[in-house]
């Protein structure tokens, strides 16, 4: 297996592939950033490296070449490295790190006979810890040799590898996005609720935290449908109602954002979603 590698936008998560690969025996080559003092910085933090503050010929040196910048700017790098390699792009492994955006992003480099995959773990990266990777799933699509060397890198790094179609990217990442992004939200929203009555963020905390964490536990241990508690799996339609006017006292999108889990929850978890709609529909006014 290749043991050389650059990494290009070496932001949090291409941080976190680099220290854990440096550990595990890979050479670290170039690591690119914006500029010299945030790729010094990221050389530092991963260990090894060569810093450069913009793209170069010098990181297809690498027999890997992960790509971990914004969506945004994938396309425009892959057509910049694709021009500054040229040939020498012959042969390379070349990997991003997107949730949402499939392998094709890549089609300059492929073009120019580089062998290109998306791989991406199902993890949250804030920047201020390296999270742990072990057992995390690992979407890979692409080139059958570039996927290959995909799933041998989260192997290495503890995850699980699976393997995706292109066009469900999108989706997937939606999945990853509604529990990681969406649920802090959630989860803010009912903070705020419970400071707003004259809890302090602390005891906010004390009384919701233990709460989801038991809602986890026992969707793990016990399924979607006997985990489900509250007034909508009772069909207790009367408090749901009592919910929606208190809501009205708070931000608009608190009572939408109510409404709108109440009727997933419905569609999602009840046995029977079709029949308890209108009810639904009925109590949310």
């Amino acid at each position: 297996m290749s043991r050389t590698i650059s990494i290009i936008g070496a932001g949090r998560i291409g941080q976190a592939f680099a220290k854990r690969l440096r550990k595990l025996g890979w050479r670290i080559d170039a690591v690119v950033t914006s500029s010299a003092t945030s790729s010094r910085a990221a050389v530092r933090a991963v260990g090894a490296g060569t810093p450069y503050a913009a793209m170069t010929r010098d990181a297809i040196n690498a027999d890997v070449i992960l790509l971990s910048t914004p969506d945004g700017a994938l396309a425009s790098v892959a057509r910049e490295l694709a021009d500054i390699g040229g040939t020498k792009w012959r042969g390379k492994i070349v990997l991003h790190t997107s949730g949402a955006l499939d392998h094709r992003v890549l089609a300059p480099l492929a073009r120019r006979g580089a062998s290109t995959a998306s791989m991406h773990p199902m993890q949250t990266f804030s920047g201020r810890t390296t999270p742990n990777l072990k057992n995390i799933i690992f979407s890979i699509e692409g080139a059958p040799a570039a996927s290959r060397v995909a799933q041998k890198i989260a192997r290495s790094l503890g995850g699980i590898p699976v393997l995706i179609q292109s066009k469900h990217k999108p989706a997937y990442h939606a999945a990853g996005t509604t529990v990681a992004g969406h649920a802090l939200g959630l989860v803010e929203s009912a903070t705020q609720s419970l400071v707003n009555i004259g809890c302090t963020r602390r005891r906010a905390h004390q009384a919701l935290l233990p709460l989801i964490r038991q809602m986890l536990d026992n969707y793990e241990r016990f399924g979607p449908q006997a985990a489900w508690t509250g007034p909508l799996s009772r069909g207790d339609y009367a408090t749901i109602a009592k919910h929606v006017k208190a809501l009205k006292k708070f931000p608009k999108e608190f009572g939408d954002a109510y409404a709108a889990l109440a009727l997933l929850s419905t569609r999602v978890l009840s046995r029977s979603p079709a029949a308890n709609k209108s009810s639904l529909k009925a109590a949310l006014g």
